[in-house]
């Protein structure tokens, strides 16, 4: 191609591209994004973008520039043959023609044409516009972006064509793009109150267990003289200065009511207080008892048409002292619980929950005070339960007494209503079960972090069990070993080194055996875990395979015919066995005893163990054939062991080592937890029962059927079951 041909293909799609690129920039044609010119133009290639009505001022306040290189013009170009034009898009324009220059032609000097660049055009002033200002590409990206973050202008209302759904045509100017909302910053969590010292908390909490200890056995005796005095005056033998004696009768219950009230102060300070903040519990349905019949002792000697019927004195101090006795057992369990855990900052193990089950981990007692402290199912369960309940009481007592127009009648009934409904199992249902399995844990080296830690740890019903809780230190031994052509310091030295990688409880076997015979640990690479019971890596080259016969056996290592070990170890380098470790793995009686206790609890026992001998079929022949686990995958099984070296939630804290504390924690707790619900739901079941039959009994005036005994008895009768389940929680 010719010099002048070049020259005018060149002129041509300069023209294009410098035309276009302005008429991107002035806004009137369509509107594209820093990605496309870039695509659309490259990095190089774009020597200046300055606006069309910046370069007519430039040129009227400036003078012309002369080009770089003083040539003569161009001689006017000969028509040449069409040549191939560029294909372009059909949103794009053609090149405009070029004008013929009015400058006679001159012959090219061909020492010029030599001095000219490659793709560099030397054109007439006249076919292209003035030489602009060069701009760098940083003011490219520097106005492309003050663009995009500027403000939209208002749209122009005029019709647009409608785009396809695979058009490629880039976005009218009057298409608005609308930012997706940005999601509001999470609050952040408020920072927790740090803890008080558990020792603390453990001192503050035996004295108050014996505060409320002490007053208990004089509220008792009180109680029980109220109670021979009404069982005198039913059994009908007549006693001077009180059968028969409204007076003396009111004003001696009334002062013996009130001294267990001043003795179970602590009842009335429970109850108010968690009615002040919005909760019923059954301290305060015990103390509005203690209070109505004090308020019908008083105005029994007093009120005309009020009914013979001795007021519910001794039934209303029993009440108190049941709460007495309930607040003193959950002061005491967690005392129990608070003791234990001060032993140290850093238990050895805690128990926390994971998706899998109960799994112990290494951590510290963080944590601890504030998950004993939180709410239990059982207060959540109160606080629903009991408002009805009171209320019930209330409107109850008003139709046994004013709609059967017997208006003076009304604190009787709402005692008898009250004190039928609070009962006696209410404030142990939670608290004694809780304290009989917070005592036998700390004897056992651990403690359970309240209801709440209980649930936690026996959601699933399933622990996690590594090859340390199944045979701790001293119950894997070894019964022999034999060499295959290797030395002793070498084949000890590879054994320990791959069961130190694989974590396995082989790793103490070895390591003992290593420092009596002189090895040392070796840095192993390619490690690997198999299905088939072994792990293999390289050190120094070598393949090294460690594992159960059946595993050497896949990698294609000839074994001896005369070898048959069922908890064998076998050794093997680059596929030739070196070495056979005949290991004893002894059952230990607490790890048996820990098995069965987990079994009658129904917990299921989840093998996270890294050695390949150890199998159910192991389990059951060591521990007997009951004893049923579950035996993941390997890969579960490896993510199962990696946990233990985790630090969760301490729902439950262990200070001593051995699968027997481990599962008492885990087992108990699920005893407990059991044991609340139910007795929970019996104390409910009862309170019911009794307010119902009371309301029956009051609005018939049934005087001699409802009387202070017979009640005194029925609530004693609904205690009896919570005593027999709570018996339970300690036996595992």
């Amino acid at each position: 191609m010719s010099q002048k041909k070049k020259e005018q293909h060149w002129a041509s799609t300069s023209r294009y591209d410098t035309g276009e690129l302005l008429r991107d920039l002035d806004g009137s044609a369509d509107t594209y994004s820093l990605e496309e010119i870039l695509a659309e133009y490259g990095h190089g290639g774009v020597e200046d973008l300055t606006l069309p009505e910046e370069q007519e001022a430039k040129a009227e306040t400036e003078p012309a520039q002369e080009p770089v290189q003083e040539q003569k013009a161009a001689p006017e170009p000969e028509p040449a043959p069409e040549q191939p034009r560029r294909e372009t898009k059909a949103s794009e324009p053609e090149p405009l023609p070029q004008e013929s220059p009015e400058e006679p032609e001159e012959a090219e000097d061909p020492q010029e044409e030599e001095q000219v660049p490659d793709l560099e055009v030397i054109l007439p002033e006249e076919a292209l516009p003035r030489p602009p200002r060069p701009i760098s590409v940083e003011e490219v990206v520097g106005r492309t972006v003050e663009s995009l973050m500027a403000e939209p202008e208002p749209l122009k209302e005029k019709k647009q064509r409608r785009r396809f759904l695979f058009s490629r045509r880039s976005m009218m100017d009057t298409e608005e793009f609308y930012d997706s909302a940005a999601p509001e910053p999470e609050p952040e969590p408020e920072p927790l109150e740090p803890e008080p010292p558990l020792t603390e908390v453990a001192d503050s909490y035996r004295e108050l267990r014996g505060k409320l200890g002490r007053p208990l056995p004089w509220a008792v005796l009180v109680t029980l003289v109220m109670a021979a005095l009404m069982a005198l005056d039913y059994s009908g033998l007549e006693a001077p200065l009180w059968t028969g004696q409204v007076m003396v009768q009111s004003m001696t219950l009334l002062v013996m009511e009130l001294m267990v009230c001043f003795l179970c102060r602590a009842v009335f300070w429970r109850g108010f207080h968690a009615l002040f903040r919005k909760r019923v519990t059954p301290a305060l349905l015990v103390s509005l008892a203690a209070v109505t019949t004090v308020a019908d002792c008083a105005t029994r000697p007093f009120l005309e048409g009020r009914c013979q019927a001795l007021p519910f004195s001794a039934v209303a101090a029993m009440g108190l002292c049941f709460a007495l006795w309930g607040c003193r057992r959950e002061t005491a369990g967690l005392y129990e619980c608070y003791r234990t855990a001060a032993m140290d900052d850093e238990p050895p193990y805690l128990v926390t929950d994971t998706p899998e089950g109960a799994c112990k981990q290494h951590g510290t007692v963080e944590g601890f005070f504030r998950m004993a402290e939180s709410e239990s199912i059982y207060a959540r369960h109160m606080a629903v339960m009991l408002p009805v309940i009171l209320t019930a009481t209330v409107v109850f007592a008003l139709l046994a007494s004013v709609g059967q127009r017997r208006g003076a009648d009304f604190l009787w009934c709402w005692s008898a209503l009250l004190t039928a409904a609070g009962g006696f199992a209410l404030p142990l249902a939670y608290s004694l079960p809780f304290s009989r399995l917070a005592k036998r844990l700390q004897k056992s080296g651990a403690a359970v972090a309240g209801y709440a830690g209980a649930e936690r740890v026996c959601r699933k019903r399933a622990m996690i069990l590594t090859d340390s809780d199944l045979f701790p230190p001293g119950t894997v031994t070894l019964n022999g070993m034999k060499l295959f052509g290797e030395q002793l310091g070498k084949v000890v030295s590879y054994a320990d080194s791959l069961a130190r990688a694989s974590g396995s409880g082989l790793v103490r076997l070895f390591d003992g055996l290593m420092s009596s015979e002189g090895g040392h640990t070796e840095p192993v690479e390619d490690f690997s875990f198999y299905e088939e019971g072994g792990v293999s890596g390289t050190i120094h080259g070598e393949t090294v395979l460690l594992g159960t016969a059946s595993f050497l056996r896949k990698m294609d290592v000839r074994l001896p015919g005369n070898i048959n070990l069922r908890t064998g170890v076998y050794l093997a380098v680059d596929r030739q066995l070196v070495a056979v470790f005949a290991v004893k793995y002894l059952a230990s009686e607490n790890v048996e005893w820990a098995l069965k206790s987990m079994k009658r609890g129904r917990i299921t026992p989840i093998l996270a163990v890294r050695d390949g001998n150890l199998t159910p079929a192991l389990i059951k022949r060591k521990f007997g054939g009951r004893v049923k686990v579950v035996y993941p995958e390997l890969s579960a099984r490896l993510a199962l062991s990696e946990q233990e070296t985790g630090a969760g939630r301490p729902d439950a804290l262990l200070f001593r080592e051995g699968l027997m504390p481990y599962a008492e924690a885990v087992a108990g707790s699920r005893r407990y937890t059991k044991t609340a619900r139910r007795c929970t739901f019996l104390s409910m079941l009862g309170s019911v029962t009794g307010l119902i039959l009371a309301f029956y009994l009051s609005f018939s005036a049934a005087y001699a059927l409802l009387t202070p005994l017979a009640l005194l008895v029925f609530l004693l009768l609904w205690t009896v079951p919570v005593f027999l389940l709570s018996g339970w929680v300690d036996r595992f």
